[in-house]
């Protein structure tokens, strides 16, 4: 069963500054909530980014729709992204970052200096928040999107976060509708979820064929704890995935229904799991694999990035994965083809 399968993604072109904080004094001085994403502007965002520049901090070009991407290409899966970027240095490195992956990019060129969000990590649970400052990201527009991006590709995914720009998204997914991709939607975060209810509603019932939530977002869509949240999103659309943390995860498609508990890791930073279990569910999905094993296969790559602070994983943990990976399909009567 060979892996021929492409994947093309859509989302806001960030740049992770990573910084890990002693406690949430910081947070709660530019009024963060824990857990949180908020925007900033870009006077806050260059306070934030020089105060955080002190403690230490890491850049990694991110954005959950490329950090799915990065991982897919890594897999195998011919990868391409769609992002707006500003012309600058932070741009250029985060093209060719992508490139580097293997990850094919159809970026275009804003007005503002490149976006950035700042990702704070606190306490023993390894907490995430956010303060984005968008820039040339949310220039992004539906004017922007041509159908021959879609052509060819098997998969398009979207992150929740570029629901700021209802016009972009609904295009997007009309002309990958048209193009025969399966599309696949990563809810991103609860107060986006909240406040695009009813557009993420009718996105969902009418063109996701899978849905990637984690409990608070499951929560917010459908006012049910995660249990009978993913029954309500599986009567929505083909798949429905909702991830409890450290917990594990669930799948659901129609009736069939699985519970796969976390892969074991010593976690130090959570950021990046579901976009890295994003990857590992649709490169098995689109290998036939069974439901269950889809689940499995991201579980096990989402384990490898909470062991690193960031959304890049090294290469011993990558070797570790594929191969893990690769005996999980062999026994589920699939073959491997890796570039």
């Amino acid at each position: 069963m060979q892996n021929n399968k492409s994947i093309l993604g859509i989302g806001n072109a960030l740049t992770d500054i990573l910084a890990v904080l002693p406690d949430s004094e910081m947070l709660r001085s530019y009024h963060l909530p824990l857990g949180s994403m908020q925007h900033v502007d870009l006077a806050t965002g260059d306070e934030i980014w020089s105060a955080l520049k002190k403690i230490g901090v890491k850049y990694v070009p991110g954005g959950s729709a490329a950090n799915t991407i990065t991982c897919t290409s890594i897999f195998g899966m011919p990868s391409c992204y769609i992002g707006k970027i500003g012309n600058d240095e932070l741009g250029e490195l985060y093209k060719s970052t992508l490139e580097q992956f293997g990850v094919k990019t159809n970026m275009l060129y804003g007005s503002k200096g490149s976006g950035r969000c700042m990702v704070f990590i606190t306490g023993a649970n390894a907490e995430r928040t956010f303060a984005d400052y968008m820039g040339a990201a949310l220039e992004l527009v539906p004017e922007d999107l041509k159908p021959e991006y879609f052509q060819g590709y098997d998969y398009f995914h979207i992150e929740g976060y570029l629901v700021q720009n209802q016009d972009l998204i609904s295009t997007a997914v009309r002309m990958a509708r048209e193009a025969g991709c399966i599309i696949s939607l990563d809810m991103a975060s609860y107060n986006v979820v909240e406040s695009n209810d009813a557009f993420l509603h009718n996105l969902v019932e009418k063109y996701v064929d899978i849905v990637f939530a984690n409990e608070t977002e499951a929560r917010a869509f459908t006012k049910l704890e995660p249990k009978q949240a993913i029954n309500e999103l599986a009567k929505l659309c083909q798949i429905a995935v909702v991830k409890i943390g450290k917990d594990g995860s669930m799948v659901q498609r129609g009736d069939e229904y699985y519970f796969i508990p976390a892969w074991p890791a010593a976690t130090i930073d959570a950021t990046g799991a579901g976009d890295t279990y994003a990857a590992g569910f649709i490169y098995a999905h689109s290998l036939g694999m069974p439901l269950k094993v889809c689940g499995e296969i991201g579980s096990i790559i989402a384990a490898k990035v909470v062991e690193v602070i960031g959304t890049k994983i090294d290469v011993p943990r990558w070797r570790a994965a594929k191969t893990e990976i690769r005996e999980l399909i062999k026994a589920n009567g699939g073959n491997v083809m890796e570039r």
